[in-house]
C-alpha cells in the first residue's frame, strides 16, 4: 500500500507532532490538527488517518488506512458504513502490563485490608486483621486475548487460580482453563474476583447484565474493558444485594462519567478515568510508525483490526 499524506489528530497531536518530527518522517507529508478544529478539506487531503476516534464530521474521502491511537476501536466499527477497502489497525504497546497493576494494586488493597487500617488509624484503634493471601484468590477474566493473557501471567505469578471466559473456549496456557461463554455458571460462583477486559461490540454490548449478576456469590468486579459491556444499574442493585462485594471501574458508557451519575455516590464502587492503560505519546508514536512500516512492506499486521469480529 502507498501512503503520502498523513492526518494526525488527536488531543495530544502536539505531542505526537513533536515525536514524530524528530523521527525519520520517512518521505511522508503530515497534517497535524487539533480533532475539534478538523475540517473536510483536512479529509479529503489524507490518505491515512490517526486519532483515537473519528471525529463528528468523520468521511473516508480517499482514506486507505485508519489507526486508533488506543487499543479500542469500537466508535470505528460502529460507524454507519466502513469502507471495505480501507485498512483499520490498533495501537498496541504497554496496556496488558499497565492493566495488569491496575488490577494487582486493587485486589491487594482488598485483601491486605487498606481501608479498615485507615479508618482505624483516623480513630487512634488498634484492631489487628489476617490479610488474605493472593494465592487463596480464585479470578475469572473473560477475554483471553493480548491484556487478558497479560493479566492471567501476573496474577499465576503469585499462585492466582485464573480461569478465562472467551467466545471460542480456545485452551490458552495464560490460564488454567479457559470455558466457552455461556458455559461459565460454576466458575462465577466460586469466583473471588472477576475481570472484564472485553472489547465493545454487539455482542458483548451490556452482557454482564442482572441475568449474569445475578450468578455470583459476593465476588470483586474490575472493569478495564469497556463500559457499556455493563448495565450500571443491574451493577449497582447486585452490589445491594451482594452479589457484587465491590466494583473497581474505569471505563464508562458515557465518558467523562456525568457528575449527576449515580456510580459516582455508591460506597461499594471505586471510580477512576479511564487511566488503566493510557496511551504515552512515545508509545503512540513507535506503535503508528512501526505499522506504517510494515504497511508498505507489506508485512504481517498483529495490531490489524477484523471488521466483523469488532476488534
Amino acid at each position: 500500500m502507498e501512503l503520502q499524506n498523513i492526518l494526525v489528530t488527536s488531543r495530544m497531536y502536539k505531542e505526537l507532532e513533536s515525536i514524530i518530527e524528530k523521527e525519520d518522517k520517512r518521505g511522508k507529508a503530515f497534517r497535524y490538527v487539533d480533532e475539534k478544529h478538523i475540517k473536510d478539506e483536512d479529509l479529503r487531503w489524507a490518505d491515512a488517518y490517526v486519532s483515537f476516534y473519528p471525529v463528528e464530521n468523520f468521511a473516508f474521502h480517499q482514506l486507505k488506512w485508519v489507526h486508533s491511537l488506543g487499543a479500542g476501536v469500537d466508535r470505528y466499527v460502529q460507524l454507519d458504513s466502513w469502507k471495505e477497502d480501507v485498512l483499520l489497525t490498533r495501537t498496541v504497546c504497554s496496556f496488558g502490563e499497565r492493566m495488569s497493576e491496575y488490577c494487582l494494586s486493587y485486589m491487594l488493597s482488598e485483601l491486605q485490608y487498606h481501608d479498615a487500617f485507615q479508618k482505624a488509624q483516623n480513630k487512634k484503634k488498634w484492631q489487628p486483621l489476617e490479610p488474605i493471601l493472593l494465592s487463596t484468590q480464585k479470578v475469572v477474566i473473560y477475554g483471553t486475548g493480548e491484556i487478558g493473557q497479560a493479566i492471567a501471567e501476573m496474577l499465576k505469578q503469585f499462585g492466582v487460580h485464573v480461569t478465562g471466559v472467551s467466545r471460542s473456549g480456545t485452551r490458552n496456557q495464560c490460564f488454567h482453563q479457559v470455558v466457552t461463554a455461556g458455559d461459565e455458571a460454576s466458575y462465577l460462583q466460586e469466583a473471588d474476583w472477576i475481570i472484564n477486559t472485553l472489547p465493545l461490540t454487539p455482542e458483548t454490548n451490556h452482557m454482564f447484565n442482572a441475568e449474569w449478576m445475578n450468578i455470583l456469590q459476593s465476588a470483586y468486579f474490575i472493569n478495564v474493558g469497556r463500559g457499556a459491556t455493563v448495565d450500571a444499574v443491574a451493577l449497582i442493585e447486585a452490589i445491594n444485594k451482594r452479589k457484587i462485594k465491590k466494583a473497581f471501574l474505569d471505563v464508562f458508557e458515557v465518558e467523562p462519567l456525568p457528575e449527576s451519575d449515580m456510580l459516582w455516590e455508591h460506597k461499594n464502587i471505586v471510580i477512576t478515568p479511564h487511566i488503566s492503560a493510557v496511551t504515552t505519546p512515545e508509545e503512540a508514536v513507535a506503535c503508528f510508525l512501526d505499522t506504517l512500516d510494515r504497511i508498505e512492506a507489506d508485512k504481517p499486521l498483529e495490531n490489524k483490526v477484523d471488521l466483523n469480529r469488532g476488534y
